[in-house]
């Protein structure tokens, strides 16, 4: 079963947890402006998505190259988690920030994020990625709505493909969130192991995870079934802090725009978006079927 999403929009979200970076900053020029550079050094927050240490060293080639057209050293912070990002962004703690969709939908609202670019295709179109959820391939489960009295492995708290999609996907089949044992395991990844560990009857998997783990070798495709999985959601958006220098605005979308496809490859690779395009312009109305989510669901500061 396919999800289809509804008209409304977020509600609030304020979750006080703490900002935990890695740092890491390109060079700096002698040249940058006020306008590229405000404050001597562009801070991007990059939501947990994957496995910090390998989301790291890509997004620092992506900076090297954003710092290059700016003039100014940019600094790659990976936040504790979904909330941890939106109040770093409405306490100026951060310039930039790529959030889940669900997580900009929060960040619009609660720190005025405003979209700038997301990651294209080759063929220059923007790109989406599905949620899913995965059993064994020998298990009676053969639709989402025969998981009741199974146990789910589930990402992350607030997680877009790895939390909220799949729990709409269990209402439309009617089971009730009580009818189900969901087990959060801190990420994708984790979730993914705790199927092929056989720990749980069901995970979720999205398209993102499950393409990173069969290049690695660490997901057998054909001992899995995919029994549900959702429609396309757009990928993540690059923001900018709603209260920044217009001029600031301009120029980071300007410089991200103008970014060779290569600067922006490691991370396409995390995102399922191989080979890689160039980043393309979104606005708020991209993601308008997430916030008609956002208000299905009734989300509160507590889902996140």
């Amino acid at each position: 079963m396919k999800t289809s999403l509804f008209t409304g929009s977020a509600l609030a979200l304020a979750t006080a947890l703490a900002l935990t970076a890695c740092g890491g900053s390109a060079q700096s020029s002698p040249e940058a402006t006020s306008a590229t550079c405000p404050n001597g050094e562009i801070k991007f927050g990059i939501e947990p998505y994957e496995d910090p240490a390998k989301l790291k060293p890509a997004y620092d080639v992506l900076a090297a190259a954003l710092s290059k057209k700016l003039e100014c050293p940019v600094s790659v912070q990976v936040v504790e988690d979904y909330a941890a990002e939106v109040l770093a962004m409405r306490n100026g703690k951060l310039d930039l920030g790529q959030f889940g969709p669900l997580g900009y939908v929060f960040a619009d609202a609660k720190a005025g994020a405003e979209p700038l670019v997301s990651f294209g295709t080759a063929e220059k179109e923007l790109s989406t990625y599905t949620a899913g959820i995965w059993v064994p391939k020998d298990s009676p489960v053969k639709a989402i709505g025969d998981l009741k009295g199974k146990s789910l492995a589930l990402g992350s708290v607030g997680s877009t493909s790895g939390d909220v999609l799949p729990r709409f996907g269990l209402r439309e089949a009617g089971i009730a969130e009580a009818d189900i044992k969901m087990d959060y395991t801190g990420g994708h990844p984790e979730a993914l192991l705790a199927l092929t560990n056989g720990k749980v009857d069901a995970a979720e998997i999205n398209s993102q995870t499950l393409a990173t783990a069969i290049a690695a070798g660490t997901f057998k495709q054909d001992d899995f079934r995919q029994v549900w999985t959702s429609d396309p959601i757009p990928n993540d958006p690059i923001t900018v802090r709603g209260d920044a220098d217009p001029a600031f605005k301009a120029a980071v979308k300007d410089a991200f725009l103008s970014l060779d496809p290569a600067d922006v490859a490691k991370v396409g690779e995390f995102l399922d978006v191989t080979p890689p395009g160039p980043l393309l312009e979104v606005t708020k109305d991209n993601y308008t079927p997430l916030f008609d989510l956002a208000e299905t669901m009734g989300l509160t500061e507590k889902d996140l």
